[in-house]
């Protein structure tokens, strides 16, 4: 029995994604691709709206890319100024402020820490100041290729912001010649994988904004009603919104914070917000599977599934992808009425 030349290439289109989806993970990849969709989306869903002016068709891409651009740069420009405000403001919220926080940890360690940990824990500043250059001269090294490893995700994040940028343009360009039967299957291949990337974007902004709000209520009410008021409040609601953006790590970077800034206070208070914010996070974790399922159509548990596996085969990358991966194939199997 043959099959039809269309569900031939079909098949052919099905192969070919899913080498080039398991070759992004595999070459590390993955943040120009997000990058990309990003920006990508971005430009589609911007055009529109400039529409509505009187803009449309290639000149209002070519406008919301530009924005876009002009964004980005001032968000950089903001960042930039930010920290350096942060790392000059001598007020409560300030960069000045953690630092000195951190220090008075390090100064008064020795009488919140129970007998058994303080032999682990420096006894005062200097102390820690020659262990952290012996740790540094033993793992230089180490040292040089995170940062050689930070500088190429950059790259590939600005790359793929481009690429993105240029693929949003030339899809408003009228084709000289009508696609191939090859490059239509593969344009709806691409259409379904970008369509399960705004789902779990628009859901990734739900928990954020679920997750700040829980920490929120733990840092200005559940804290205080324990006799327990923690510095840089407004700064830490802050980070844990921006970095509640990443996928997985967000969580540990606002975790982190909230516990240090919290042992500058009490070893029991920086117990106590650890074990909060791991049962929150916890519980959270099958919040999340449940928003972003409600907006796949799947359940948590398919989705816990799916993370536990992406994680096992690809780490840290492929538990960011995975809601993305699955969100994709269950969007191609209901294509072809097999779900």
């Amino acid at each position: 029995m043959h099959l039809p030349t269309t569900a031939l290439l079909r098949i052919a289109t099905y192969i070919l994604s899913f080498i080039a989806l398991v070759a992004v993970l595999e070459l590390g990849l993955l943040s120009a691709l997000l990058s990309g969709l990003l920006v990508y989306n971005l430009v589609h869903y911007s055009a529109p709206l400039l529409g509505r002016l009187g803009i449309s068709g290639h000149l209002a891409k070519t406008i919301a890319l530009a924005l876009l651009a002009l964004v980005f740069i001032l968000v950089i420009v903001a960042a930039v100024t930010s920290s350096m405000a942060l790392l000059t403001d001598s007020s409560d919220e300030g960069i000045i402020s953690l630092f000195q926080k951190m220090a008075e940890i390090i100064d008064t360690a020795q009488l919140h820490l129970p007998n058994w940990a303080r032999d682990y824990f420096p006894s005062n500043l200097e102390e820690l100041e020659t262990l952290a250059a012996k740790w540094l001269r033993e793992h230089a090294g180490q040292l040089q290729l995170v940062g050689r490893e930070l500088g190429v995700l950059l790259v590939r994040i600005i790359v793929g912001m481009v690429i993105g940028g240029m693929i949003a343009l030339s899809s408003s360009i009228a084709s000289i010649r009508e696609p191939g039967p090859l490059a239509v299957e593969l344009g709806e291949r691409v259409a379904l994988f970008s369509a399960a990337f705004r789902n779990i974007v628009f859901s990734q902004l739900r928990i954020s904004a679920l997750n700040t709000v829980f920490t929120a209520i733990f840092l200005l009410v559940i804290l205080p009603f324990f006799g327990v008021h923690l510095p840089l409040v407004k700064t830490m609601i802050a980070v844990t919104f921006i970095a509640g953006l990443l996928p997985v790590v967000g969580n540990l970077i606002s975790n982190t914070v909230i516990v240090v800034v919290a042992l500058s206070v009490s070893f029991v208070a920086a117990v106590g917000s650890l074990a909060f914010l791991v049962i929150i996070h916890k519980l959270e974790y099958f919040l999340n599977a449940r928003i972003i399922g409600s907006r796949i159509k799947s359940r948590s548990w398919e989705l816990l599934l799916a993370m536990i596996v992406m994680e096992a085969w690809f780490g840290i990358a492929g538990l960011i992808a995975a809601p993305i991966y699955y969100a994709y194939l269950k969007d191609e199997l209901k294509k072809q009425r097999l779900l």
